[in-house]
């Protein structure tokens, strides 16, 4: 009896379900319908307001080319890309109109080409609009304590809206790595997408650092603690690799900045056919005129680190890399050592993170010996790398490191990360000689600073000329 009602319900249920299954189809296909309908209108509304805008005075059509870049008042090597490129582009195409979007709304335009011209020598020959996003807050890390990635991507793609609706371009390059905005651009734009990648949103590293369970700066503790949270993040990131790869294959071209990079893009991408290595632009010729056939410092050693102080740059582990070398023997018999902190804040939050380094340096009792040097002008920085014995360098992955290149044209003995782009682009041997150091872990970094240190400077000096020559 019971058999027969189980049996009777499992029907019913079966005959209710087809009865609605024709007409949700239809009701979903109708919904479909009707948003391709609103997102053709949207398309056609901002094609008329780009034929609008894009009319020069002499009644001429002038080619709009925009680069995304929120951040564009930052000191960092992705800013040194954008105003080169800016540069670059100028030069070939002077009749074009430029424009950034930014988020920077503290500053005017004005003081934003001045900052890029004291950080980085660079002066561009045109003029460039700047178009403010008001919602830059949608893409701050900060907004999203948990789920950052996909947090992020998708404030990008509101943040993408706000700027599309201000200036609809010819042209549209990403050059932050929002990938999520590339498809906004294209389809709804009706622009020509283009992407420069200092480093993939997610990457096959990532991948393997939760599946290993290994903890990391984007991997908690707590979580590789528990099988099923690592299993339950493991299946976000496949997810969400999956659709920032369908988002970055919207690109009509796509540049790279190390074959690190490279990979990974071509992993989550599949574009291969339009994606190219260009390595960013590294102002190596400044530095070429700092002598190399003597020591730099008769008073002691200076080390110094180039870098945003963002968390993937993992300064604590310079500071406390430092603060052991300090505590060896062989640093006894060395002369007086300082490090020096250099890189640029885009926030309060690495305004925050620069306070905690300060802490950490008093709490391993080397704040006498550490210094930090935030946004300093170009003419500073090189001063520091013409004085340095030590440039060092502790980001895992990172994906190229211009600071790197610097300090080795500058003839600065580079200590980078035994990964990414340095171990695979950059200090790598010059003709079969070594020109710098590789190191992993606190107790790597500070058994080969206390052993370039107490090197003599005959072999340092044949290591510096070694990495200059490489960057010629």
């Amino acid at each position: 009896m019971a058999a027969t009602e189980r049996g009777w319900c499992l029907r019913e249920l079966l005959r209710c379900f087809y009865s609605l299954f024709l007409p949700g189809l239809i009701v979903c296909g109708v919904l479909c319908v009707c948003l391709l309908i609103v997102l053709w209108g949207i398309r056609l509304l901002l094609q008329r307001k780009k034929k609008s805008g894009s009319a020069s005075k002499t009644g001429k059509n002038q080619t709009v080319i925009a680069f995304f870049h929120p951040y564009c008042n930052a000191g960092g090597g992705g800013e040194r890309v954008l105003w080169c490129a800016l540069r670059a582009l100028q030069k070939k195409y002077p009749e074009a109109v430029y424009v950034v979007y930014t988020g920077d709304a503290d500053v005017s335009g004005q003081q934003i080409l001045e900052g890029a011209f004291r950080r980085f020598n660079i002066r561009l020959t045109c003029p460039v609009k700047f178009v403010l996003l008001r919602k830059r807050y949608l893409v701050e890390d900060s907004l999203y304590p948990h789920f950052t990635l996909l947090g992020q991507s998708l404030g990008s793609i509101f943040l993408g809206w706000e700027a599309l609706m201000q200036c609809v371009p010819d042209v549209y390059i990403d050059s932050m790595g929002y990938a999520f905005t590339l498809p906004l651009f294209k389809y709804l734009g009706g622009c020509r997408v283009g992407s420069y990648v200092h480093y993939p949103t997610i990457s096959t590293d990532m991948l393997s650092v939760v599946k290993n369970q290994n903890v990391g700066f984007n991997n908690a503790a707590f979580i590789t603690r528990n099988p099923f949270l690592s299993k339950v993040k493991l299946i976000y990131y496949y997810l969400f690799a999956f659709i920032y790869g369908l988002a970055g294959s919207c690109s009509d071209v796509v540049m790279v900045n190390s074959s690190w990079t490279l990979n990974h893009i071509l992993s989550l991408w599949k574009v291969g056919n339009c994606t190219n290595v260009v390595y960013p632009p590294c102002d190596v010729q400044t530095f070429l005129d700092i002598p190399l056939h003597k020591e730099k410092t008769t008073s002691g050693h200076l080390l110094v680190s180039i870098g945003q102080f963002r968390p993937e740059k993992n300064h604590p582990l310079q500071i406390r890399a430092f603060a052991k070398l300090l505590n060896k023997k062989e640093a006894e018999s060395l002369p007086p050592l300082k490090l020096v902190l250099i890189g640029g804040c885009r926030n309060q939050d690495d305004e925050l993170r620069v306070n905690q380094l300060r802490r950490l340096s008093e709490d391993l009792g080397v704040q006498e010996d550490v210094e930090f040097k935030i946004n300093i002008p170009f003419d500073e920085l090189k001063n520091y790398l013409s004085e340095a014995t030590v440039g060092l360098h502790t980001m895992w992955n990172e994906h190229f490191g211009i600071g790197i290149v610097e300090c080795m044209a500058a003839g600065t003995i580079v200590l980078a990360h035994n990964s990414g782009g340095p171990k695979l682009d950059i200090v790598v041997p010059h003709q079969g000689e070594r020109t710098g150091f590789l190191a992993e872990s606190e107790e790597d970094y500070a058994e080969t600073m206390a052993h370039i240190l107490s090197m003599s400077a005959e072999k340092r000096l044949q290591i510096r000329n070694n990495a200059r020559a490489s960057r010629l």
